[in-house]
């Protein structure tokens, strides 16, 4: 995630706002240490200081999670955008819908620039029209669909295909729903929550 997110985050916000990823070894280790993080930005945390906390939902109940993260948050004192406004959060909850992989098939273009041999049809074909829906992993669809293409016969590299796909993505024209939500969020911090 924090590769796709260095080249997303400044198509969102541009170059000249600051921004830092903190990644964690995955969605347990984020949830057990998230309320010593927060904790700790709301001692010192200047007024122009956002915090977006980004999980992949998996196969969790959306709601449910993104209720025990804002709680978390507000446990530390910290604004959230659900509860206090977008004009007043210093905290945004933003769920990937089901896998980052999802992300990736709302751009078709972006795979394409990035995988050629990958059939234009296939990519927007009824399965992929929803890719928050895809059902069995959207990275394991993603994955099929690179080796059938004859990308990485020996399994998805995360890393690289982040780089060789989010690089190529444009944050305007994405199906995927809860990557429009987390570039709105983005946007609403850089816009003072209008």
């Amino acid at each position: 995630m924090e590769v796709a997110l260095g080249w997303i985050v400044p198509k969102v916000l541009g170059f000249e706002v600051a921004y830092s990823v903190h990644p964690y070894h995955g969605k347990p280790d984020l949830l057990n240490k998230l309320s010593a993080r927060l904790r700790g930005y709301s001692a010192w945390m200047p007024p122009t200081m956002r915090i977006v906390v980004l999980v992949d939902r998996d196969d969790e109940d959306c709601v449910g999670l993104k209720d025990r993260i804002e709680q978390a948050a507000l446990a530390c004192g910290l604004r959230t955008r659900t509860r206090h406004g977008p004009a007043r959060a210093q905290v945004v909850i933003r769920i990937v819908v089901e896998e980052l992989e999802a992300w990736y098939l709302g751009d078709p273009d972006a795979i394409r620039a990035a995988y050629p041999r990958v059939a234009a049809s296939t990519l927007r074909s009824a399965r992929f029209a929803d890719p928050d829906t895809v059902r069995g992993g959207t990275w394991e669809a993603l994955e099929r669909l690179l080796k059938r293409a004859g990308y990485h016969a020996s399994g998805l590299p995360k890393i690289d295909v982040a780089h060789a796909i989010a690089r190529h993505m444009n944050i305007d024209a994405n199906r995927s729903k809860s990557f429009r939500t987390f570039v709105a969020a983005l946007r609403a911090f850089r816009s003072g929550g209008r």
